[in-house]
C-alpha cells in the first residue's frame, strides 16, 4: 500500500521536528511500573525452565531515536524538560490542529489523528535518546559508499531498497518492482528487524515452543522464527527478506543473531530529517548486514528490547538502541497490507496517464 507515502509526508508537515523513539540500558532503573521489579526481580520461567517472554508487547514512545541536538550533551531530561517534549510531540502530532497547510494538501496527506498512534509518553527513564552508544546519544556518520547508495536508491535502479517514493513527484514507476518494499508490503515501516518505534502498529507478539521462538510484527503481519537448537546457521547462498535468526540464551537474556539478508533489503531507516532532506530514507545493503538482538524480562510489564548494528560497510561505528517494551492487554489484529494493496493499480495506472498527458502536451 502506499501508507508510507502519506504516513511519511503527514508526519513531515504537522511537525517542526520528529524525533520519535527512546532509549534505555540494562543498567539504567527504571521508576514507578512495577512493585516487584529491580535487582531482586524473580523472572517467571515457562515449562523448558527459561525466562517467559511470551504475550503481546507495545513499543510505542514519544522518545526520540536519537538525541536532538537542542539537548546538547544532557542524556537525561529533568521532570520539567521531558514533560515539555513531551507536549510539544503530542500536539506536534495532532494533525487535526494544524492550520499552517493547505487544505488541499491536508485532504490529499493522509489520516487524521484518530489512526495515528505514536504514544503519548516518554519513557520513564527520561532519557533524550534511544541510542544509548555511543554516548552522544546520534547515530554514527555514513560511510562514503552509503551515501553513493542513498544517491543510487533515488534512480529506483533493481534492486529498489528505498520503503518509498516520498516526494518524488516526476518519478513514473514502470511496474511494482520499481516501487519501494513498503509500497509493496514486503517489508518497513517500523516491522524490522529491527524494531523501529514509529506512527502505529507499534505492537509485538512472542511465542515460545520447545526449540523455538517466534517473533509476529502487527506491521507487515511478519512472523520471524527463531531456532534455539544448536543447527547452523543457513547456507551463504540462502537469503532471505528478514534473514535468517538463531538465538541462544544468555543467562536470562535471550540473544537473537541474525544473518542471510536478501540484498533487495537495506540496513537500517534513518529517522525523518527535516535540517537535511539528502539525510532522509534508508542505507546499506542487506548482503552486508548482521544484526545483534537482545531481549531481558525486567519486571512484570516491561521487556527490554536492545540491539547492535555493527555493518562497517555503512556506518562508521557501531551503535546500540534500546527499547522498553509494555506488557500490553490488547488483541493484535491482522495488517493485510498486501491483500489490500488495491492502490498499487492506481499508482501504476496513474503513471501511465500522466506519462499520455505530457506526450499530448509535446505535441501542441
Amino acid at each position: 500500500m502506499t501508507k508510507i507515502h502519506r504516513i511519511i509526508t503527514a508526519i513531515m508537515c504537522s511537525m517542526a521536528s520528529i524525533v520519535t523513539v527512546f532509549c534505555l540500558t540494562s543498567s539504567v532503573t527504571y521508576a514507578g511500573s512495577d512493585k516487584n521489579k529491580g535487582a531482586d526481580y524473580q523472572v517467571p520461567r515457562n515449562s523448558q525452565g527459561h525466562p517467559n517472554l511470551q504475550g503481546i508487547w507495545d513499543f510505542r514512545t514519544l522518545t526520540p531515536l536519537e538525541r536532538p541536538l537542542e539537548a546538547g550533551g544532557k542524556a537525561v531530561f529533568s521532570a520539567e524538560e521531558a514533560e515539555t517534549f513531551r507536549q510539544q510531540k503530542v500536539a506536534g502530532h495532532d494533525v487535526d490542529k494544524q492550520r499552517d497547510i493547505p487544505a488541499s494538501f491536508d485532504v490529499e496527506a493522509a489520516y487524521n489523528t484518530f489512526w495515528w498512534d505514536f504514544g503519548t509518553e516518554m519513557n520513564e527513564d527520561r532519557r533524550t535518546s534511544l541510542i544509548v552508544d555511543p554516548a552522544n546519544g546520534r547515530l554514527p556518520a555514513l560511510t562514503p559508499k552509503a551515501r553513493e547508495d542513498m544517491k543510487r536508491n533515488l534512480l529506483h535502479i533493481p534492486p529498489v531498497r528505498v520503503f518509498g517514493s516520498l516526494g518524488e513527484v516526476t518519478f513514473r514507476p514502470k511496474g511494482p518492482e520499481a516501487l519501494g518494499l513498503s509500497e509493496r508490503c514486503l517489508v518497513g515501516f517500523n516491522a524490522g528487524p529491527p524494531l523501529i518505534p514509529s506512527a502505529y502498529n507499534n505492537n509485538i507478539r512472542i511465542v515460545q515452543a520447545p526449540g523455538y521462538i517466534v517473533l509476529f510484527t502487527e506491521m507487515i503481519h511478519d512472523a520471524r522464527i527463531i531456532a534455539m537448537d544448536n543447527s547452523p546457521q543457513l547456507p551463504q547462498g540462502f537469503k532471505k527478506w528478514s534473514g535468517g535468526s538463531k538465538g541462544h540464551w544468555d543467562k536470562d537474556t535471550l540473544v537473537i543473531e541474525t544473518s542471510n539478508f536478501t540484498d533487495k533489503t537495506p540496513v537500517y531507516q534513518l529517522p525523518i530529517n527535516l535540517k537535511d532532506p539528502a539525510m532522509n530514507g534508508v542505507v546499506g545493503r542487506g548482503k552486508d548486514f548482521k544484526l545483534t538482538e537482545r531481549l531481558t524480562r525486567i519486571s512484570d510489564s516491561r521487556l527490554l528490547y536492545e540491539y547492535t548494528i555493527d555493518e562497517p560497510n555503512t556506518f562508521t561505528k557501531p551503535f546500540t538502541v534500546a527499547i522498553p517494551m509494555k506488557a500490553s492487554k490488547d488483541q493484535i489484529f491482522e495488517y493485510a497490507c498486501h491483500e489490500g494493496n488495491h492502490s498499487m493499480t492506481g499508482m501504476l495506472g496513474g503513471a501511465r496517464t500522466l506519462e499520455r498527458e505530457a506526450a499530448q502536451a509535446a505535441k501542441k
